[in-house]
């Protein structure tokens, strides 16, 4: 079963973002993860959400996505956003 990453979010330092983006984006790419949803197009908040960028990304596994969050490359992304970011971030298994 295919896992994914999808993470409501916003950032409040955008060269704290970008830093990353960058590290994050390198993680995904270790471990074969597919960018279906960036965040850069057209969103419609619709009920009452409020977080303004939304990202999903696939892994051929669920294993896969939790191991890329587990990953050092991802912990160190994750050092960059820790206290300027606001995020809602799940890991689900998809359906096959």
């Amino acid at each position: 079963m295919p896992g994914y990453f999808i993470v409501r979010c916003e950032y409040f330092n955008e060269s704290e973002y970008k830093d990353y983006a960058k590290h994050a984006a390198k993680a995904v790419k270790e471990f074969d993860g597919e960018f279906l949803v960036t965040g850069k197009g057209v969103q419609n908040q619709m009920e009452s959400g409020s977080l303004p960028k939304t990202v999903v990304v696939k892994f051929k596994t669920y294993e896969d996505a939790l191991s890329c969050y587990q990953c050092e490359a991802y912990e160190k992304a994750l050092g960059f956003i820790e206290n300027s970011s606001d995020r809602d971030f799940v890991i689900v298994e998809g359906l096959d």
